[in-house]
């Protein structure tokens, strides 16, 4: 399996964290307590899983997907639902790393 992670620089990350798992809860199964203070969640995306972490001033996402082009449509699926919430921020994509590139 090949993993990427994503990160977005926000002091709202929680809140997006929230509503991204919120929104794919409507399609997918989805791991999130709102009450937990933790500020994780795990999406199952068609694909492989995405885990969703929320700090004070970041959000970070991990995909992961068997094969690099369906690593690259759950960064896409990522990206396009966060667009949606983050829009006044003027969101357009995370700034993603490869966990499996070279050094």
């Amino acid at each position: 399996m090949l993993t990427d992670t994503g990160r977005f620089d926000t002091p709202d990350a929680a809140k997006y964290l929230q509503q991204l798992c919120k929104h794919f809860a409507h399609k997918v199964e989805v791991q999130f307590d709102a009450t937990d203070k933790t500020g994780h969640g795990t999406v199952a995306l068609g694909m492989g899983p995405a885990t969703l972490r929320a700090t004070a001033q970041e959000l970070t996402a991990d995909v992961t997907a068997p094969t690099a082009e369906e690593l690259d449509h759950a960064r896409q699926i990522i990206d396009n639902h966060l667009a949606r919430f983050a829009f006044r921020e003027e969101f357009k994509n995370m700034i993603w790393q490869s966990a499996t590139a070279p050094a």
